[in-house]
């Protein structure tokens, strides 16, 4: 399962944003049913962050939203940004990385 999260920060805070969310994807590592995380940002908006994660199911990612390290980065992020992020799940049909053509 892929979850995608949009959020507009708070102008100023874009530097923090990103060093705590750089944490906060550290962390989830070590998280039962993490897969890949990634921290995008549209070219034409820097004031916009998408945070993509990919867990085995959708129950893995549950749990670590009651882990300490995640409810501590939340506290911490939701300061620098402006109501209102947007999640949306999606179901992974299929994936393919570079690594997958190398012999």
């Amino acid at each position: 399962m892929t979850i995608i999260t949009l959020v507009i920060l708070k102008e100023g805070g874009e530097p923090e944003w990103d060093a705590v969310m750089q944490e906060r994807l550290e962390a989830a590592k070590g998280q039962p049913g993490w897969v890949a995380g990634q921290l995008v940002m549209p070219v034409d908006r820097l004031d916009q962050r998408g945070i993509v994660g990919t867990w085995e199911t959708r129950a893995h990612w549950e749990a670590w939203h009651n882990d300490p390290a995640f409810t501590e980065t939340r506290r911490r992020l939701d300061s620098l940004q402006v109501e209102g992020s947007q999640m949306r799940w999606y179901e992974v049909l299929t994936a393919h990385r570079h690594s997958d053509s190398v012999p």
